[in-house]
């Protein structure tokens, strides 16, 4: 298989992320504030349980609404790790997919046309209408692959 690489389109901002809020009718809180705000240093993905360790000032009630809200509007991927465990990570403004190390869990994301060729391709042949999809890939990420080599 061939390592599919791009460049990844712009995280939004913290005041983007608080401004989505908005629109959708949730008032930016403090505690909202501080959960986006911790957000904009999770680069490689992050559980909720996570956030929650590292915001002890903001509830475990609010950590899980603040994420759920942002799920809901988009701005949050929400990504299966293989022992099913839920992992989330900023959505980038564009179309992507999700590849996640089996070995350290980090989450990273690809664009690829070739899988959105395919998926129009399969559209006539799959009855109804294709309104979206996901894609998580796993894999050993290349850190993990170094550690491994080195061993040997």
């Amino acid at each position: 298989m061939a390592n599919v690489k791009s460049e990844p389109a712009p995280r939004p901002s913290p005041a983007e992320l608080l401004a989505i809020l908005e629109d959708h009718g949730y008032r930016p809180t403090n505690q909202r504030r501080d959960v986006v705000s911790l957000l904009e240093s999770k680069e490689v993905g992050f559980t909720v349980e996570e956030l929650t360790e590292e915001l002890i000032e903001v509830g475990r009630a609010t950590v899980y609404r603040t994420v759920k809200l942002l799920l809901d509007a988009g701005v949050l991927c929400k990504v299966t790790l293989a022992d099913g465990t839920p992992k989330y990570i900023v959505a980038r403004r564009e179309h992507h997919h999700h590849t996640v190390c089996v070995r350290c869990d980090t989450v990273g994301e690809f664009r690829s046309s070739t899988v959105e060729r395919v998926l129009r391709t399969i559209g006539a042949d799959i009855p109804g209408t294709i309104v979206g999809h996901r894609m998580e890939i796993f894999l050993i990420c290349e850190s993990c692959s170094d550690t491994i080599n080195y061993f040997r």
